[in-house]
């Protein structure tokens, strides 16, 4: 990981299965900060006996991952996460200086979180087929209005990868699991090699999932939806 200016300490408090927390994790590396990183399993991924940090538990006001610290100060949530660091440390810049592009990226990140993000849960944590084809289809739509911004770019909004990349870098990884989860519809073209110019990132490097990682994650999904008593066809959930 390469230095940037000096800061006061940067700690990240997350977890590699928690999308939300991947996000920060790609950013921090694609710009280049050092950070410790203290792990914080998600509560459905708590092995038992798992003791939450005090520090954690002090600041972080609805008790989810992630949280940073810079010095003193935290921040919970991903999104804001992502905006503070651009504007508490230098480094590779992931948002435009100018307010109309750097708000353009902010509302594709909200985008994504509202569009794509809530089919892609409802897949691993679906427990009727039904609905899980019904989430696979509105994900494929989803990729497909993204790719329709690729058309001109290789990056979603610009010339180079921005805070937009690190808000669906978390799709992009557990794609894999999700196809073996039930995401049976075909990906948009364009939108594959996005994910595969992402990959090829630092901050992609730092955060795809190895085998093992995904073989873990399925293997989850799959006992969460057999402890619900999966139906309609479906294999075992969440």
């Amino acid at each position: 990981m390469t230095t940037s200016a000096p800061v006061p300490g940067v700690t990240l408090f997350g977890h590699w299965i928690c999308p939300y927390s991947v996000r920060v994790s790609f950013a921090l590396a694609e710009r280049g900060i050092i950070h410790d990183v203290v792990d914080v399993p998600p509560t459905a991924v708590r092995p038992p006996g798992y003791l939450v940090p005090a520090e954690f538990v002090e600041h972080s006001s609805k008790g989810e991952i992630p949280m940073v610290r810079i010095g003193s100060d935290y921040r919970a949530d991903s999104l804001p996460i992502l905006e503070w660091l651009e504007d508490r440390v230098a480094g590779r810049a992931l948002l435009p200086s100018g307010p109309a592009p750097r708000a353009e990226v902010l509302e594709l990140a909200r985008w994504i979180d509202a569009t794509l993000f809530p089919p892609m849960i409802g897949i691993y944590y679906g427990t009727r087929a039904d609905r899980i084809a019904a989430s696979s289809t509105a994900l494929a739509a989803g990729l497909v209005a993204l790719g329709s911004r690729l058309g001109a770019s290789a990056w979603l909004v610009g010339t180079g990868p921005t805070l937009a990349e690190a808000a669906v870098v978390p799709l992009y990884v557990r794609i894999g699991g999700l196809q073996r989860l039930g995401f049976d519809v075909a990906v948009d073209r364009r939108v594959v090699a996005h994910a595969e110019r992402v990959a090829d990132l630092p901050g992609g490097r730092a955060v795809t999932w190895s085998s093992t990682q995904t073989d873990e994650f399925v293997s989850r999904v799959e006992r969460y939806r057999e402890q619900r008593g999966a139906t309609g066809g479906s294999t075992a959930g969440g």
